[in-house]
């Protein structure tokens, strides 16, 4: 009987949670500055650890693409229409200004040098690896060629499909397969050499 109480309070109050984050939209899209700080408060974190996967564990890169995420919603926070939640279109802005940021970051590394895997990894920041990450997997992620890790974190972290990444990316969904593919041996080979992860790079 306990654990119906719990399991019925705990509904109540992620109702109540959401019906609170509808309203703070709707001030929002009014144009409350407070209302918009709140769903601020409530979703920074996980906006900020996809920003830094994507990011390849550059946490001031990350940090600068969340900041960019929210102006981005703010700006077009109009557009909302309450379709699916707050949360899931907030997600979808951000994944599509990081990869604005990355596609504006390759165009000008390609007029300056051909692309190859080294280049591709450096678009994310000084650093691939922040020093600091203990966990070997997130050291392996970081360390993936960018397109393979995109791929990697929508499919395999965020649970986005290929056909989605296909029209995120602007790759074929055979591309997009193929970079997972691509992605999960490199992962792999990682995790099984342990010497290839050198978290002070």
């Amino acid at each position: 009987m306990g654990e119906m109480q719990a399991v019925t309070s705990w509904q109540h109050d992620k109702s109540e949670l959401s019906a609170t984050e509808e309203r703070w939209v709707e001030k929002a899209q009014a144009g409350d500055r407070i209302a918009f700080e709140q769903l601020y408060l409530g979703h920074r974190d996980r906006i900020y650890a996809l920003c830094w996967r994507l990011c390849g564990g550059d946490r001031a890169l990350a940090e600068d693409m969340m900041q960019d995420a929210f102006v981005r919603a703010w700006n077009k926070l109009h557009l909302f229409r309450g379709e699916a939640k707050f949360g899931t279109w907030l997600h979808r802005v951000t994944v599509n200004v990081v990869l604005s940021d990355r596609r504006i970051r390759l165009r000008r590394v390609q007029r300056e040098q051909p692309l190859n895997e080294v280049v591709e990894r450096s678009l994310v920041g000084d650093r691939d690896v922040y020093a600091g990450l203990r966990e070997d997997l997130e050291v392996a992620i970081g360390k993936l060629p960018e397109r393979a890790r995109t791929v990697l974190v929508l499919y395999d972290i965020e649970g986005y499909q290929h056909k989605e990444i296909a029209e995120m990316t602007g790759m074929a969904v055979g591309s997009s397969k193929a970079q997972l593919h691509r992605a999960r041996k490199l992962v792999r080979e990682m995790l099984d050499s342990p010497g290839s992860l050198n978290k002070d790079e």
